[in-house]
């Protein structure tokens, strides 16, 4: 099957600021891509192009085959979305809102509506100028979460949400998923990116610099290593595919590093030598890589 939601080449600029460069990437059905990076990497221009807010300057951007700009109608009567901050009728009750959103969709299910009020612990009387941010958030989510839409789009949508709400959202968005929907999800929090999602575009400064799923990633950074050993370990920071090396002054047989993941097998070889004891290894989180790239664009912007 094609993909349900297609990004190639895509560009935006405001005046002599590119805010998007050549961004591509694909989105499929039952899967979750996590759009991942720091404020104003272009995470939100990339969104509102895709809702058909703004036009891209060139590229293309496509939905269920249509073109996000010119069809903008009729890509919006099968998605849901929810922005990281939500703006309501002060003067309506949460209900009435959440049941206008609905009505303007046109296909929502009256039971899941009521089901997901209850679990996010939501009061649907109260006036929405009484609502928390966490509370607007909730109007939004139970909003989009019981439309029957095939392509859900979240900008940081726990924004404002405690933990046990974010678990509720989370279980929802694994349901979602399980029905065969297609979720793009930009979120600020790694962890749930990282646990919900089957692929990962990090963009950093408007580009696409990391594209795949966390296991395809993982094979381009370092492997964390601890390590002790019967004797003392001699030259290792002289070694090219080990890095970082930190040694105990208080007992020089522990130490940790940092090694290429394509060359475990040879690190593992040349501990041997010294007789290992204890030995752990673990692959660099999401946090990890986006933290390196966060580091780079650091480093370009001092330049």
């Amino acid at each position: 099957m094609g993909a349900l939601l297609k990004v190639s080449q895509l560009k935006k600029q405001f005046g002599k600021f590119e805010a998007l460069k050549n961004v591509t990437f694909e989105l499929h059905s039952g899967e979750v891509l996590g759009y991942v990076g720091p404020n104003g990497a272009g995470k939100s221009t990339t969104i509102r192009i895709l809702l058909g807010l703004i036009k891209a300057s060139s590229g293309s951007a496509t939905i269920f085959g249509k073109n996000v700009f010119t069809d903008a109608l009729a890509i919006h009567k099968n998605i849901a979305y929810v922005p990281g901050d939500v703006y309501l009728w002060p003067n309506l009750s949460g209900g009435e809102i959440i049941d206008l959103f609905l009505k303007m969709h046109g296909h929502f299910d009256p039971q899941k509506r009521d089901e997901l009020i209850k679990k996010f612990e939501f009061d649907p009387k109260k006036k929405a100028r009484s609502y928390s941010k966490g509370n607007r958030q909730k109007v939004a989510l139970i909003a989009a979460l019981a439309s029957q839409a095939e392509l859900y789009i979240f900008d940081e949508p726990t924004s404002g949400l405690d933990p046990l709400m974010e678990a509720v959202f989370q279980e929802e968005v694994e349901r979602l998923k399980q029905q065969g929907k297609a979720i793009l999800l930009s979120s600020h929090i790694l962890s749930e990116v990282e646990r919900l999602c089957d692929k990962i575009a990090i963009i950093r400064a408007g580009e696409i610099v990391e594209f795949g799923s966390l296991d395809e990633m993982r094979h381009l950074t370092r492997y964390e290593f601890k390590v002790e050993t019967q004797e003392v370990i001699q030259d290792i920071e002289k070694i090219d595919f080990i890095h970082e090396v930190k040694f105990n002054s208080n007992e020089p047989r522990k130490i940790s590093f940092q090694a290429d993941s394509d060359r475990i097998q040879d690190v593992v070889s040349y501990l041997s030598n010294a007789h290992i004891i204890k030995l752990e290894s673990n692959p660099q989180t999401l946090e990890s890589l986006f933290l390196h790239h966060y580091t780079l664009e650091n480093q370009e912007e001092k330049k």
